[in-house]
């Protein structure tokens, strides 16, 4: 369930006056609001964007809220989100806080788009951030590991059927596919770091967000950057003193910056340290249209490559066919 954050009147009001314009629209909806064939779906985050489009297909017209290389724990929504969920049959959302913020969009846009959360009928749970205003009971970074995403793609395929009934047949044909590529991408990434000695496996990222990551794959989190699951927590000078010893004393060989956070920080402790920090990895967001990380499977496979790299100094690498 979501939470209704407090705005200002003034956005409110606003936000309002949006979605009564844009119900006097001869257009509102859409067509595939009309048509037995398409929904309007709108998903919050670059990974649920790209899984949505993955299993709708051409039975689905999808409005995406973030963009590549953006950041969800900071994200602001914008009057243009509330005018595009107004029309929508469809949201959906990842879920444990970390797209706290779609709450508001779809109350103040007034639509009766059905939301779904994810992340309530996912099979594999790490424990949340106990404070702060992103605490959860879960983390919220279900989708590094595959079978999170197995069961998500799941989850939309069944909000979809019921939604337009009339596209089963689509949604159930690209799911099946879809899923079948996601389990081929879990067991070549489990092959990559099979080859890579355990005790090499030592994971620095800016943030944490890879637990899932490394608890599918027998990675040991030997600290981050930012010592939190949200990007908005500020390492004290102590953490990042402590967290250069660890380095040290651990003989870590690479310090992984992410795509969607500064990584400054992140690239001066390796230079303290003499760890490499050359591999970035794709974290909370998908990247550019045409980068390794433009689509989920591409994250993950680019997210591995990077890893192994870092780990062994170069010298390996992870490459899943077909992915």
């Amino acid at each position: 369930m979501f939470t209704l954050s407090r705005r200002s009147p003034a956005l409110l009001l606003a936000l309002a006056g949006l979605v009564i314009a844009g119900c006097g629209d001869d257009d509102a909806g859409g067509s595939a609001a009309s048509g037995a064939d398409r929904i309007d779906v709108v998903a919050t985050t670059t990974v649920l964007g790209d899984l949505v489009r993955e299993v709708g297909g051409e039975a689905v017209d999808v409005t995406q809220i973030l963009q590549p290389n953006s950041d969800a724990h900071d994200y602001e929504p914008r009057p243009d989100d509330v005018r595009d969920t107004a029309g929508a049959q469809v949201v959906v959302a990842s879920g444990d806080n970390l797209d706290r913020w779609i709450g508001d969009v779809v109350e103040q846009s007034g639509s009766d788009a059905v939301t779904i959360d994810v992340s309530q009928q996912l099979k594999v749970r790490l424990p949340g951030e106990s404070e702060g205003e992103e605490a959860s009971k879960h983390d919220p970074h279900w989708w590094h590991d595959p079978r999170n995403t197995e069961t998500a793609v799941e989850e939309i395929r069944d909000a979809f059927i019921k939604a337009n009934p009339g596209a089963r047949a689509v949604y159930e044909r690209n799911a099946i596919a879809y899923i079948a590529k996601v389990k081929a991408l879990d067991t070549g990434i489990a092959e990559c770091f099979a080859a890579v000695p355990a005790r090499e496996r030592k994971l620095v990222t800016d943030h944490d967000a890879f637990g899932y990551f490394a608890d599918r794959y027998d990675i040991t989190v030997v600290g981050a950057v930012i010592p939190s699951q949200t990007t908005q927590a500020q390492p004290s000078a102590g953490e990042v003193a402590e967290l250069v010893r660890t380095i040290e004393r651990e003989d870590v060989k690479a310090v992984f910056p992410e795509s969607s956070v500064n990584p400054k920080l992140a690239q001066a402790i390796a230079k303290q340290t003499g760890a490499s920090a050359e591999y970035t990895l794709y974290g909370d967001s998908l990247g550019e249209e045409g980068s390794p990380g433009a689509t989920y499977l591409g994250m993950e496979q680019a997210n591995a490559d990077a890893m192994v790299k870092g780990f062994t100094g170069g010298s390996g690498s992870c490459r899943v066919p077909g992915i």
